[in-house]
């Protein structure tokens, strides 16, 4: 099993912060299930103010280019991922062509 970190930001407008929040209250069983599918047993996603924070346990199953294909293969994670680019933005700093940017562990009691 590996745990992963990463980090994205919003745009920082309250109205969209809210409908993005209201949004991941029922995310899309389909999103779901592709989630599971890759072999991401855990997942939570915290927010402080417009930085959002995304904590994924896996099993020795996943990689991030299988997901990267498999969610590229399926109309309605592109539809989910095209809806999301509405409230989404990436961190300064981002490799290009990413959104969500994997965060280093500095510090493990």
């Amino acid at each position: 099993m590996s745990r992963y970190c990463l980090a994205i930001d919003l745009k920082n407008d309250a109205a969209l912060i809210q409908e993005y929040d209201t949004w991941h209250k029922n995310v899309w069983p389909e999103i779901i299930n592709s989630i599971k599918d890759a072999g991401i047993t855990q997942m939570e996603i915290y927010r402080v103010f417009n930085r959002l924070f995304m904590i994924m346990e896996t099993s020795d199953l996943f990689s991030f280019e299988q997901k990267k294909q498999a969610d590229d293969a399926n109309e309605k994670v592109m539809e989910w991922e095209s809806l999301m680019n509405k409230f989404q933005q990436i961190i300064p700093g981002t490799p290009a062509g990413e959104k969500w940017v994997l965060m280093d562990k500095i510090f493990e009691l």
